[in-house]
């Protein structure tokens, strides 16, 4: 299960546009807490802080402890929620923070990591991935960092769906157990292979009866 990792952040006053260009330059990033039957706040937090979180995750939904300077509540469980990004370039511009309750089921979109060498390429097959994460509900304690699927046994033709991946325990999707995440496909290059042994065969068998005639 994925780590929960410390935030601190301060309560705001100040909202809008030209507030929160005023924080980006100071090096903080404006953000919201909403959930868990609470009235929203906006908070801000240190941009570096944030950006050492999401460095070091292979998700962008992280369980945090925030530790809010400011507000009736000096410690939040949330999760990162939403970020929004600066469409040129990439700078955070505000992060949306999600509270939860530690008793409380939780949904949250988990990244998808593939482990071992499927059977199938040595076939001479291709592995085809069709989802790269996955939307999940569990418990925060049980909420995974990735969800790792081992596709090893994967012969040409045989997929990895829902149903058939084995999730962690305590921890579901929120997709139809039909639904694939991988498969492998054969490739055009075996395929061909394939008919050229055919019309090898073809070949031969008529030159035997051609043979048998003379």
């Amino acid at each position: 299960m994925a780590d929960q990792v410390n935030l601190n952040a301060e309560k705001r006053e100040g909202i809008g546009s030209a507030e929160s260009g005023r924080l980006r330059r100071a090096g903080k990033i404006p953000g919201v807490v909403y959930g868990a039957s609470q009235d929203s706040y906006a908070v801000q937090v240190d941009a570096n802080n944030i950006k050492d979180i999401l460095r070091n995750s292979a998700s962008q939904q992280i369980l945090v402890n925030l530790q809010i300077e400011g507000a009736k509540e000096a410690n939040k469980l949330a999760l990162i929620q939403d970020i929004q990004h600066h469409k040129i370039s990439g700078d955070i511009l505000h992060v949306d923070f999600n509270a939860v309750q530690e008793d409380s089921e939780i949904h949250a979109r988990v990244p998808i990591e593939l482990t071992g060498d499927p059977i199938g390429i040595k076939q001479g097959g291709v592995l085809d991935t069709l989802l790269h994460d996955i939307e999940v509900h569990c418990l925060p304690k049980d909420l995974p960092e990735t969800l790792q699927f081992d596709v090893t046994d994967l012969g040409i033709g045989d997929s990895l769906t829902i149903g058939s991946a084995n999730f962690p325990e305590g921890v579901s999707a929120s997709l139809e157990d039909d639904v694939l995440i991988a498969i492998v496909n054969e490739t055009r290059a075996s395929k061909s292979e394939g008919g050229s042994d055919d019309a090898e065969d073809a070949d031969t068998g008529e030159e035997s009866e051609e043979s048998s005639e003379g």
